[in-house]
């Protein structure tokens, strides 16, 4: 496979099961009585173990840019920590409110 073609499997692959894991974990939401954080923190554990075995495949089927590769896993590394210190001091309807906000957002962007 060639790096274009790996690229646009892989951008598949995100948004399938991305899309995938938020559709699951919203649903989840109405069935578990627990405080939003705990449940957004356990989407998170559950998308990183999801990426891992993602990682571990286009690890062993693909050559990798590591500079692009450490790039996106630096601001990922950033970004979850950002994320988790915000997201536990937010008010649980105002976190309700950003993901729908970014959910929609996405919604748009992806049927552009």
């Amino acid at each position: 496979m060639d790096g274009a073609a790996a690229d646009r499997a892989h951008r598949g692959v995100r948004r399938y099961f991305g899309a995938a894991q938020g559709s699951s974990s919203s649903r989840s939401s109405i069935f578990v009585d627990d405080h939003l954080q705990r449940l957004n923190a356990t989407k998170n554990v559950l998308a990183t173990c999801v990426n891992g075995v993602a990682a571990i495949v286009f690890l062993l089927t693909t050559d990798i840019d590591w500079k692009v590769a450490g790039l996106i896993a630096a601001g990922a590394t950033v970004g979850g920590q950002v994320g988790s210190r915000v997201g536990r001091r937010l008010d649980p309807r105002v976190l309700r409110g950003v993901i729908v906000v970014v959910g929609i957002s996405a919604l748009v962007r992806l049927l552009r």
